[in-house]
């Protein structure tokens, strides 16, 4: 797939996971997608195999989160949170190491290919399972271990995140679109490829999620910052001034208004 057909493209219509294969495809030429394939198909038979007994769906999920997590051994990867290879789908399937958007994808193809209830939410916390039960209320899974969370819970992570005076908002809680999660994923994979100084992908990874969400001031501000990076002056000046322009009671862009003014000296005069 080309960088042109991902804004065209109907993620909403596909699985996550699909979603974020062809997303990876795009980033790396070389991305074993058939493999990735195989890795899912083979989870969904296994799993399908051991809870082929099992009718309650309530058990189902249970023992879905026991084979997962306990017997195919997949684990958030606490040692190395930001690392990249925590976001490509390749890794994780190989590691059964991961973060809780990537854990989260995989466990949510499985649970959807045994017709659990299962969706996906973008707490901004982090990335979070929603069961939503027609027999029971709703239930919260954290994908990077597999345990249920209470919305008490999530309103504890959010006053940690936000600060303890953070207003709950109920749609917080509502599955998210799959092209909002995957240009989350994006940025994740980003702020990873950028703390390893791989630029040249961070790039990649920015423009993919500008294809995702057009104009995002703060995902524009982030490409200056690669720009900047890769000693491309001008254009860094250029995304830094929108960031400014669109966002300008933001505590950053006092800062980013001294940053261009030294771009703008650096960049080459042409004559």
């Amino acid at each position: 797939m080309h960088f042109t057909e991902v804004s065209s493209r109907n993620y909403e219509a596909i699985t996550l996971v699909d979603g974020a294969i062809d997303i990876m495809m795009d980033l790396e030429p070389g991305f074993p997608s058939q493999w990735v394939r195989l890795q899912l198909d083979k989870l969904v038979q296994d799993a399908e195999a051991a809870l082929m007994t099992e009718t309650n769906p309530h058990l189902r999920l249970e023992g879905l989160i026991r084979l997962f997590y306990h017997e195919w051994g997949f684990c958030g990867d606490r040692n190395q949170y930001y690392a990249a290879e925590n976001a490509y789908l390749d890794k994780v399937l190989e590691r059964r190491k991961g973060i809780p958007v990537s854990l989260g994808a995989v466990l949510m193809y499985v649970a959807q290919h045994l017709e659990l209830p299962v969706s996906g939410v973008a707490f901004p916390t982090q990335y979070i399972l929603r069961v939503d039960w027609p027999d029971a209320p709703v239930q919260f899974i954290n994908p990077f271990d597999g345990e249920f969370v209470s919305q008490q819970t999530l309103g504890s992570w959010l006053k940690g995140h936000k600060g303890p005076l953070a207003p709950w908002r109920d749609s917080y809680l509502t599955p998210t679109s799959h092209t909002d999660v995957l240009a989350r994923w994006l940025t994740v994979l980003k702020s990873a490829l950028l703390r390893e100084e791989q630029y040249a992908d961070a790039l990649r990874c920015s423009d993919l999620a500008l294809l995702l969400r057009p104009g995002d001031p703060h995902e524009i501000r982030d490409r200056g910052y690669i720009y900047q990076q890769l000693e491309c002056s001008h254009a860094a000046a250029m995304d830094y001034s929108y960031f400014i322009e669109q966002c300008p009671e933001d505590p950053a862009a006092e800062l980013l208004k001294l940053q261009v003014k030294v771009l703008n000296a650096q960049a080459p005069v042409l004559h």
